[in-house]
């Protein structure tokens, strides 16, 4: 099992620190748990040298593509009072939910 880390794949988040600071707020694309990385989509853009291969409709060349940024590195998103801190609590029924620490909205559809 890996840690839980409170942002998700489709989560909107900002940038709070390193070379993109105040970047976004963009979508998390893919979550790597055990690492505590994430790849956030503008953020964090790497150069990737690439041979053709026309089996594979590769053209080549130099490619950019989203790099891993350090979940400390970003802040999820409020749609009411953007880039915040979140809580977890527990709905009715049990199933736990995240909220924004500063106006309590539910972060989760």
């Amino acid at each position: 099992m890996g840690k839980a880390l409170g942002i998700r794949k489709n989560d909107m988040v900002q940038v709070i620190a390193g070379r993109d600071k105040g970047k976004g707020p963009f979508r998390v694309l893919e979550v790597e748990p055990d690492k505590s990385r994430l790849y956030v989509e503008h953020v964090n853009m790497i150069k990737r040298h690439t041979r053709p291969n026309p089996a594979k409709q590769i053209r080549g060349g130099i490619l950019e593509k989203e790099g891993p940024i350090h979940i400390s590195n970003v802040a999820l998103v409020c749609s009411d009072c953007g880039p915040t801190r979140f809580q977890r609590r527990e709905k009715e029924g049990g199933q736990k939910v995240r909220v924004c620490a500063k106006c309590g909205k539910t972060l989760d559809a």
